[in-house]
């Protein structure tokens, strides 16, 4: 096990209550993305977390497989699941380059709250790349403190002494570049936090 594995599996326990004081912000995000859904859609949501979002838009889509480095996470999210009675969710403790999941298998690959945890984006992003059918979405939101110098010093000096994983510090030009970069266009982008400076972005694979 990892220390970004560890630390997940610390936080899964409080987790919710943590982001429940974002609950607007989490609501923004589901709405906006179920905008871009199609019943007929296979989606990967990368880094799921406790489920919160792929449990609200599982009625949206034909099946979701949700995937997070902390077992933890996981075990909750199922559990949340299946009070819902939710059946087309596969959650799984696994990262993207789990060789079950094949090239060309997804309609859509969400990616919140992730890309500015990754040790590589590049890698991660050419990797959802392959994943994704032609044409496909890569939905994400990502917060990018390096709009503000507080923020990014906070979150630079808590990374230095194990409070919180390392982060990246991204503006959004670089983050939409990053996005490109790996093979995508941008479809959409815009500001869901403006204190927090999270943007949601969506882009299709070229």
């Amino acid at each position: 096990m990892n220390k970004s594995e560890r630390f997940w599996d610390k936080t899964a326990s409080k987790y919710d209550q943590l982001e429940m004081k974002d609950e607007q912000t989490y609501i923004n995000i589901i709405n906006r993305t179920k905008t871009h859904l199609k019943i007929s859609d296979i989606v990967l949501d990368y880094g799921c977390g406790t489920g919160w979002i792929s449990n609200d838009i599982a009625e949206f889509v034909k099946g979701i497989h949700a995937i997070d480095i902390s077992s933890n996470m996981i075990g909750i999210a199922e559990k949340k699941a299946k009070e819902r009675n939710i059946a087309n969710i596969n959650y799984a403790h696994s990262t993207i380059f789990d060789e079950r999941y094949k090239e060309c298998s997804f309609d859509v690959i969400l990616v919140f709250h992730v890309l500015h945890l990754l040790e590589d984006e590049h890698i991660v992003l050419q990797r959802m790349n392959e994943l994704l059918k032609p044409g496909g979405l890569l939905i994400s939101a990502t917060p990018c403190v390096g709009e503000k110098i507080f923020l990014r010093n906070l979150f630079f000096f808590a990374g230095r002494v194990g409070l919180v994983p390392r982060i990246r510090a991204f503006k959004i030009r670089n983050l939409v570049d990053t996005i490109e970069e790996g093979n995508f266009s941008i479809v959409e982008t815009d500001c869901l936090k403006k204190c927090s400076q999270e943007y949601f972005i969506v882009a299709r694979k070229i």
